[in-house]
């Protein structure tokens, strides 16, 4: 039977029932692969491709399934390495779980013309609006109409020389986000520490000199402000982390987390240069 599916396969004849028993009976086999009715019978007893999407799934569902208790298997062996530090196992182990999920969301091929449909789509609804800013905003007007605001899919790097206001910027742009925009943030620090982050948060909202704020030398006209700004911040939803040497791994599983809670619209990280690979052998790729 499959050498005659080749045979058709070869001469661009379709493969059905009616043309395979017709090659077959041609070159005297029908009776000896069991005739007609033996034939129907396979075609009978194959799924049919109507339901090849819940067949699919039945599938994906198995696959997960064997996922997760590889996870599983890989978490019992990392508890079992005493030799290795207790974060470091947390936060591969949560690595192995957030794999298994992420291997669904997992991006296939798509054909152009989805891509265009989906693209018209969401300029059509754009127009729509009457705003010109459809992602999340900076607070700097001639950045966010060059941008459109930053997208859920951009990496943006804020590159300058030492001393150029790049951390103020970044600052700037979160505390708008959270602030006035109603935007989940994550500020991520590791040359600073959360208190510092505070201080100059305090010091963009209410023009409070850095140094007064330091030293909690402030005069009588600012503590109004102080106070003011120490509430409307409290209101926001912005997290800070002050890790030193914080890794790519360890960055991934605290938004994870974070995600999983509050579905953070902005992360921000202060500086890439000072994270760590959290292996010897690091390289300026990693």
């Amino acid at each position: 039977i499959w050498e005659t599916f080749i045979r058709l396969h070869e001469r661009r004849v379709p493969i059905d029932a009616l043309t395979v028993s017709e090659e077959l009976d041609q070159i005297g086999q029908l009776a000896e692969v069991g005739g007609a009715a033996y034939l129907t019978a396979l075609i009978n007893n194959v799924p049919t491709s109507l339901h090849a999407e819940a067949y699919g799934r039945i599938v994906e569902q198995t696959a997960i399934r064997r996922r997760m208790l590889s996870a599983a298997n890989e978490i019992a062996k990392l508890a079992y390495q005493e030799e290795a530090g207790i974060e470091t196992v947390m936060d591969e182990a949560e690595q192995a779980v957030f794999s298994v999920s992420e291997r669904r969301m997992t991006r296939d091929l798509q054909s152009i013309q989805q891509v265009l449909s989906d693209y018209y789509d969401r300029i059509d609804e754009l127009s729509t609006r009457d705003e010109e800013i459809y992602g999340v905003p900076t607070g700097f007007i001639d950045l966010d109409r060059l941008l459109g605001g930053m997208q859920p899919s951009d990496l943006l790097i804020i590159a300058g020389r030492p001393g150029s206001g790049k951390t103020a910027f970044m600052i700037s742009a979160g505390k708008n986000a959270a602030l006035i925009h109603k935007k989940h943030v994550a500020m991520f620090s590791l040359e600073m520490s959360n208190e510092q982050l505070i201080q100059r948060l305090i010091s963009q909202e209410t023009g409070i000199d850095s140094q007064r704020l330091r030293t909690g030398k402030l005069e009588e006209e600012e503590w109004p402000k102080f106070t003011q700004a120490i509430e409307v911040l409290g209101d926001t939803i912005m997290f800070l982390d002050d890790t030193p040497s914080l890794t790519p791994l360890q960055l991934c599983t605290k938004c994870r987390r974070l995600h999983m809670e509050y579905k953070l619209d902005l992360i921000l990280v202060d500086y890439l240069q000072l994270m760590s690979s959290g292996i010897r052998s690091e390289n300026r790729v990693q």
